[in-house]
């Protein structure tokens, strides 16, 4: 694969994702990319001197958009070792917790549509005229840290990575509430805002490699009565190997116009017979 795919093919895998996992091939991915199945039962020693969070007495609760089908126009910007890629133009459709296709457009051209589902990725370069398929336990491996359909889909809505269980607390840090969420595969710190309840920042980290993840989200604006992210900030440190340098991978999106709808808007994807699998 070339190094241009592989930067799109990143974008796309951390730009895209929804929550929920089907049959027997995403049970599988549920065992290998522990995020999605976070256990609330676990105790973390470095949350123990912090003060607990009534949200009852507060009148605080979380906020999570709630939608049938969303569709984006946005701007990113991608930028690692190899590769600097600045202010490329996205189309997203949505389907929550089923279905996403993009479309990712340069210099006026498409050069690369996207269709992910609960299973799996495939990507159409339509530069080099092939395609590439991916399932989340593959890309996981292929980008060193553990990746997934719920932490994925943050990245859009700015919606919990992972769904908040019953005996989960809340504390207070830094000026913000934290929910810490753990597995032996991952570490999920969510911040959020205590007046607004919406997720502000997320820190996920992998305790056998601390390689992380860090969202950012800015530019909250009113969508059908729910706080959405107009702006995210992702960076990602991950080493290659266990005794390599971190390298830094860095995601800003923009999004120009978001809308919720209750009808289909489409997801037109077919890979055409003359394009190669690689």
């Amino acid at each position: 694969m070339n190094s241009k795919t592989i930067a799109w093919l990143l974008v796309a895998t951390l730009l895209s994702g929804l929550s929920g996992c089907k049959k027997k091939r995403a049970e599988k991915n549920k065992q290998e990319v522990a995020v999605t199945t976070v256990d609330s039962t676990q105790i973390d020693a470095t949350v123990v001197d912090l003060a607990l969070f009534d949200e009852k007495a507060n009148n605080f609760k979380i906020q999570e958009v709630d939608f049938d089908y969303l569709t984006t126009k946005s701007k990113f910007s991608f930028k690692n070792k190899r590769e600097d890629l600045d202010n490329a133009n996205i189309n997203l459709r949505v389907k929550k917790d089923s279905l996403i296709w993009f479309s990712v457009t340069a210099l006026g051209f498409e050069v690369a549509r996207g269709l992910i589902s609960p299973r799996e990725i495939t990507v159409l370069d339509k530069f080099h005229k092939d395609y590439y398929t991916y399932d989340y336990a593959e890309l996981s491996r292929r980008f060193q840290f553990d990746l997934s359909y719920p932490l994925l889909q943050s990245l859009i809505v700015g919606d919990l990575p992972a769904p908040r269980r019953a005996n989960q607390p809340l504390y207070r840090k830094d000026g913000a509430i934290l929910l810490r969420q753990l597995s032996d595969r991952l570490t999920l710190d969510n911040y959020f805002g205590e007046s607004s309840g919406k997720l502000e920042h997320v820190l996920a980290t992998q305790p056998f490699s601390q390689n992380t993840l860090k969202l950012d989200y800015a530019d909250l604006k009113n969508l059908n009565g729910y706080l959405f992210p107009y702006a995210t900030s992702i960076r990602l440190d991950s080493r290659p190997a266990p005794d390599q340098p971190f390298e830094p991978t860095e995601i800003e999106i923009k999004h120009s116009r978001v809308e919720v709808m209750n009808n289909n808007p489409g997801f037109p994807f077919a890979i055409p017979a003359s394009y190669e699998r690689r």
